[in-house]
């Protein structure tokens, strides 16, 4: 517990990455699995995450990040990208995984399925993408806690321009929208950012005890 607190103590929001330096298959991997056991509401996991390594496309969404230097210097770039609706097919997809991994009869998820209709059925499509935007962030938590376990810098990201990230990469049509990104990689030794103390609530005004 005392190596996981220094590895947070350890991390920051990246500001430089070194390009010289990669993320091994071995270790993305251990970063991706961390993202698919992520929790989120019912299980469901309402979105899709695109590792993006190819830089002539980063080269594309860098001036809809407002130009931000991350986008091409980190070893790879983490998009999720959050359902904009979700539906009846979305619902059965997800009865059908639980049905084969578990391996018990779909009917005998009948009621989940009911209660799924009643809650997220229910919503309209911007509660929808609200509810599934929301989940996203979830995932990046669990990314951000995993990659300082090894030690992998990360920069999460909200300063971007979500249309044209959706438009770049060919989201809309897929019923996708950009919720939040984050580089990853390993930090530049000429980041200034991470030699600064690390600010956050004191306890006493952070925690009440009820």
């Amino acid at each position: 517990m005392d190596t996981y607190i220094n590895n947070l103590e350890w991390r920051y929001a990246t500001k430089k990455f070194d390009s010289t330096k990669k993320i091994s298959s071995e270790d993305l991997e251990k970063l991706l699995k961390s993202i698919q056991l992520s929790a989120s509401s019912y299980g469901m996991q309402p979105y899709e995450v695109l590792i993006i390594k190819d830089p002539e496309v980063r080269k594309k969404l860098q001036p809809e990040a407002f130009n931000q230097s991350q986008i091409t210097e980190a070893s790879h770039l983490i998009v999720f990208a959050n359902l904009t609706s979700i539906s009846e097919e979305h619902v059965d997809a997800y009865l059908d995984n639980i049905s084969k991994i578990r391996e018990i009869q779909v009917e005998k998820l009948n009621g989940f399925k009911d209660m799924l209709a009643n809650t997220v059925l229910q919503q309209s499509k911007e509660e929808q993408s609200a509810w599934a935007e929301k989940q996203t962030y979830i995932a990046l938590g669990n990314l951000l806690s995993a990659a300082a376990n090894y030690k992998i810098d990360v920069c999460p990201m909200e300063g971007f321009d979500a249309g044209k990230f959706d438009e770049i990469l060919g989201l809309k049509e897929k019923g996708l929208s950009t919720a939040v990104i984050a580089a990853i990689g390993y930090r530049s030794e000429e980041d200034v950012a991470q030699h600064a103390k690390k600010v956050r609530k004191q306890k006493e005004e952070l925690f009440q005890h009820i």
